[in-house]
């Protein structure tokens, strides 16, 4: 079996390295070789984070190089376009339709990218907006907007079983907990 990498990118405190522990635990279950690594940089001041996995029958890095990531999982529009360069070109790019907006646009002029734009750079790519935030709001609880992103992206991982990714969840999240990130998943499957 090849190995996969996949990359997780978003801005600090939304889940990112939750989201790929979760899917590292999953890859485990499953009987892989899983290789994870995180660049946290200035992440408690909403700076940006990026963590990958990768997975296989051996795998001997955790870091994914340009042009070599099977899936990204971008939890902010404009994160994609920092990250866009790491997505091989048959790979499958999962945006969350959400923005976080710096506050050094108050000062310098530039302006947030609209998703038109966004578009405008993945012409050859194949892609997909989900707007999780929104639907983890209606189940109740925002904080599982990750967990529906991660329920995405398990339909273009067949090697990896709903079940594994279910108990996973349950190993990696408060007990209380449990059951609304299990929802949330399952969610994410249906979208």
């Amino acid at each position: 079996m090849k190995t996969t990498s996949i990359l997780f990118a978003g801005i600090g405190g939304q889940g990112i390295i939750k989201a790929s522990s979760i899917l590292a635990t999953a890859c485990l279950n499953s009987g892989f070789d899983v290789k994870q690594s995180e660049v946290h940089g200035m992440a408690q001041r909403g700076g940006s984070v990026v963590s990958f996995v990768r997975f296989g029958e051996k795998v001997y890095s955790p870091t994914v190089e340009q042009k070599t990531a099977d899936i990204i999982l971008s939890f902010e529009k404009s994160e994609t376009l920092r990250w866009i360069d790491y997505l091989k070109s048959d790979g499958f790019l999962l945006i969350n339709d959400y923005e976080i907006r710096p506050t050094s646009l108050n000062y310098t002029g530039k302006t947030y990218p609209e998703r038109s734009t966004v578009e405008s750079y993945l012409k050859e790519i194949e892609y997909k907006f989900v707007n999780s935030t929104e639907e983890a709001l209606k189940l109740g609880d925002v904080r599982v907007f990750n967990t529906i992103l991660l329920g995405v992206i398990a339909k273009k991982i067949e090697s990896i079983s709903i079940e594994s990714f279910h108990k996973a969840i349950e190993l990696s999240v408060p007990s209380k907990t449990i059951q609304m990130n299990l929802k949330a998943f399952d969610l994410g499957l249906s979208l």
